[in-house]
């Protein structure tokens, strides 16, 4: 090996060496931290990121010198030190000087049997990770004398030489084994699929260990001040005398912490050094500016301070220690918000599995809405009506959903498919409602016939059975599991006012029904960003006489079921507008084909043949009339209210009505009308024509004013490239990136989970362009028609309402290109208001990370 010492290649950690989380890693620089407090701290050295590289490339530092720092006979141990404590590294190897010359003296200190067990576990370990024999050969159930003598022996054998003696070639091997470790293909890879770049270093800690065996005031323990699930203030750990291993803190031995009522605590035990562990916790959380998990030992009745990290928390923890560390003056609220991960929130909204209880996966698929519920399987959305209205929750099974579901999950706890991906049918609706779903659970067998579904492993669930659907984490359990409600508290509420204070784009909610524009208002939307009307028609009520109208022979008959659905829309509406409460509501006009209203299969057809009476021929011949080769391209949005301009006509009546009996009753309501899948300027001269000429009808009927706005959907890319002309017959263009992105690409977004993981995998596309706004492509149509736009109209109001709304990445872009709002579902509202507000954040230069190991 190579040996110089052309570089400072090792420093001892005080408060004054150079030492730097870019330079040392994090657990350096959190040591250096805690020596600066004045903790006691044990003797600690950090090797630099560039010494450990030329440690893996063969270069060898001078380790004698390095014991020489240490006390003589000095057990030491090492510890990985990266830039992120989220990037891992190998794991720390403790007992290092560990020989047959410190067993004898410890054994004749301590005891045979301490001194053994000490010895032994440091060759097992130091056989496993250092020399890489086979672990098989080290493992034992006893720890006496006679199977060290065996350890040792075997060691001999499968490494052909004794176990190495001299304390410096074996701190000079781990350094090595540790170094090699982290450059190795598979640690890299596996460290930047956790965000690390693939050149990030590694920092190596050396440090004296205290004697956790030394006596029954000796011992290892961890300590943290809150809750990880909650984030409530809450001290939880454990302390275990006799050992110096952190990691073995369980067992015999083992001591509560606080007063329990269940066994002995270090609080009991030893209060004059559990306040002082209080205290010690009380400095870091001060001073390091976040929730610590302190690990300490004890040797001989004296405290020693080994190490501090981050408290692990769920998300819901996150929130309320980002927050209660604000109000208590640790850091201020711009750094509380930009602690928070927005994804996070998306937990707190929804029920979760308890990560403390047992889980039983039957089946893994992709989560596609998150929250978790539990409920008895059923297969048809008739079931799952029927469950509902018995008020026994259920869980939709099916091989991918239709709209014809739609009924089915409003009324199921949850959904389950076996085919889909996060752009389904399911996943979109699923997320819109804020029910959990998992999708694409190919290793399930769906047999919607016999009722029953078999997971991999063979068992089979039959209709009625239980199991709980995970949204989360995308799994299925057996059985009712334990959820922990949702934290929509104070915390929550004020974090999220803090967002609001900084953020500088606006939010709008995406919502169809009454009962989602109360979610939309409860969690702070500005207003409704897109309510599709069709959604509307899908009540039974309405189905009848919608069918009725599509099967009217003329078009007074057609009139005459119109007038029908008059009433229903306008009270959907007058709804919509008190719960906004003068908040700005766009409503698009009715976009989807025809046919979707349409029963599937021979049974359905005849009874609508019964409910209309007519022949089930003409029925069917009607049917086969609408149905189209491509419906997404066919007969439906603006072509629709050109050709039926009945349907578009009530609507606009229905919303005009609704405007002036709403605002008679509250706040002035200004609604805004939105024509979907406009691809011409001459549809938009077309429909806004019949449409002022309803509003002036309305006007002189009901002898009452009232402003609307009229906007344009842009979701073909013809519209976006003729922006400038449209936008002169409109007040606001909003795109529709579903639809955009789709005949942008020329690709199904329903067809697409077929080969998108695929084409993600071999770099065609760099994300699924229906999860993630494409930039590039449909990014620059989004440029093109707001410039074109802007110029044609002053202040023209753009945003986008499709399913992109909600992500960081889109919000990103529409505040770079000066976009007014974004709109999405209800429930992801609250990540989008955080979202934004980082960032803006962002561009003052605040990031999330703590500074706790800076």
């Amino acid at each position: 090996m190579q040996q110089h010492q052309s570089f400072a290649d090792w420093a001892e950690i005080t408060p004054t060496a150079k030492i730097g989380r870019d330079s040392h890693g994090w657990r350096a620089k959190c040591l250096q931290r805690l020596v600066r407090l004045n903790l006691p701290v044990p003797m600690s050295l950090g090797l630099s990121f560039t010494t450990v590289h030329a440690i893996a490339q063969g270069w060898q530092p001078d380790t004698a010198a390095m014991l020489a720092r240490f006390a003589e006979g000095q057990l030491v141990s090492v510890r990985p030190s990266s830039e992120n404590p989220d990037w891992g590294g190998p794991g720390t190897i403790l007992n290092i000087g560990m020989n047959d010359a410190r067993h004898a003296a410890l054994a004749e200190a301590q005891g045979e049997a301490a001194a053994t067990a000490l010895y032994l576990r440091f060759v097992h370990t130091y056989a496993v990770h250092v020399a890489r024999l086979d672990p098989d050969l080290f493992e034992e159930d006893s720890t006496d004398a006679v199977t060290l003598a065996r350890a040792l022996d075997t060691y001999a054998q499968e490494a052909d030489e004794p176990f190495p003696q001299d304390p410096a070639r074996q701190l000079a091997e781990v350094l090595r084994s540790m170094a090699r470790a982290w450059e190795g293909t598979s640690a890299r890879l596996l460290r930047q699929a956790k965000g690390a770049p693939a050149e990030a270093g590694l920092g190596l800690v050396v440090q004296a260990m205290a004697l956790g065996v030394a006596g029954p005031d000796s011992g290892t323990g961890v300590m943290q001040f809150v809750d990880s699930v909650t984030g409530r203030p809450q001290v939880t750990g454990r302390f275990r005398a006799g050992t110096h291993d952190p990691t073995q803190v369980a067992g015999e031995g083992a001591l509560y912490l606080t007063h329990d009522p269940r066994g002995p605590s270090l609080e009991d035990r030893h209060p004059d050094l559990f306040a002082e562990l209080m205290r010690h916790g009380e400095i870091c959380r001060a001073q390091l500016r976040d929730e610590m998990q302190i690990e300490f030992a004890l040797e001989q009745g004296r405290l020693w301070v080994l190490d501090a990290t981050r408290a692990k928390r769920s998300s819901r923890a996150a929130v309320r220690i980002a927050v209660a560390l604000a109000e208590d003056g640790v850091i201020d609220q711009a750094e509380a918000v930009a602690r928070v991960q927005p994804q996070a929130l998306a937990e707190l909204l929804h029920p979760q599995v308890d990560p403390r209880g047992p889980r039983d996966v039957v089946a893994r698929g992709i989560g596609a809405s998150p929250g978790a519920a539990r409920g008895r399987l059923v297969f048809t959305s008739g079931a799952a009506s029927a469950s509902a209205a018995r008020g026994e929750p259920c869980i939709l099974v099916r091989r991918e959903t239709t709209p014809e579901d739609i009924r089915g999950m409003h009324a199921a706890q949850a959904v389950l498919t076996e085919r889909g991906g996060m752009t389904s049918h399911a996943a979109v609706i699923g997320r819109g409602l804020g029910l959990p779903c998992v999708v694409g659970a190919s290793g399930l067998r769906i047999d919607a016939r016999a009722h029953k579904v078999t997971a991999p492993d063979g068992r089979i669930f039959a209709e009625g059975d239980m199991l709980t659907v995970d949204g989360t984490r995308g799994e299925v359990l057996a059985g009712p599991v334990e959820l922990l409600e949702p934290a929509l508290d104070d915390s929550f509420t004020r974090l999220l006012d803090w967002a609001d204070a900084v953020r500088d784009i606006g939010i709008r909610a995406n919502a169809d029904t009454p009962a989602d524009a109360r979610i939309a208002r409860d969690f702070a939307a500005e207003g409704i960003g897109l309510c599709r009307t069709e959604h509307m028609f899908f009540e039974e009520d309405r189905l009848t006489v919608m069918r009725e109208m599509i099967f009217a022979d003329t078009a007074q008959d057609r009139r005459g079921a119109l007038e029908r659905l008059l009433p229903m829309q306008r009270a959907d509406f007058i709804r919509l507008f008190a719960i906004m409460q003068g908040q700005p509501v766009c409503i698009r006009l009715f976009d989807p084909p025809l046919h979707e209203f349409l029963p599937h299969g021979r049974e359905g057809l005849r009874n609508l043949a019964d409910a209309l009476d007519k022949p089930l021929s003409e029925i069917t011949r009607r049917a086969e009339a609408l149905a189209e080769y491509n419906p997404m391209l066919g007969m439906r949005g603006v072509r629709l209210g050109i050709t039926i301009p009945e349907i578009y006509e009530m609507q606009a009546r229905a919303i005009f009505e609704a405007t002036i009996e709403a605002s008679r009753k509250g706040a002035a309501v200004v609604p805004e009308i939105m024509i979907p899948l406009v691809s011409a300027r001459r549809e938009v001269e077309l429909v806004k024509a019949r449409i002022d000429a309803v509003a002036a009808a309305v006007r002189v009927q009901k002898g009452a004013r009232f402003d609307y706005r009229l906007g344009v959907m842009v979701e073909t890319p013809r519209a976006a490239l003729r922006a400038g002309e449209i936008a002169q017959h409109c007040d606001f263009l909003s795109f529709g990136t579903n639809d955009l992105t789709q005949m942008t690409y020329g690709l199904s977004r329903d067809d697409a989970g077929r080969f998108m993981s695929a084409y993600v995998q071999q770099g065609v596309y760099l994300e699924d362009p229906f999860h993630t706004l494409d930039v590039d492509g449909v990014g620059e149509l989004l440029h093109i028609a707001a410039d074109r736009g802007r110029k044609a109209h002053d202040g023209l109001t753009l945003s986008i309402c499709g399913e992109h709304g909600g992500n960081s990445e889109s919000i990103a872009f529409c505040r770079a290109a000066r976009f007014d709002y974004v709109s999405c579902s209800p429930f992801r509202v609250p990540v989008a208001r955080l979202a934004a507000a980082h960032l803006a954040l962002a561009d003052r230069g605040l990031g999330r990370e703590p500074p706790t190991a800076r």
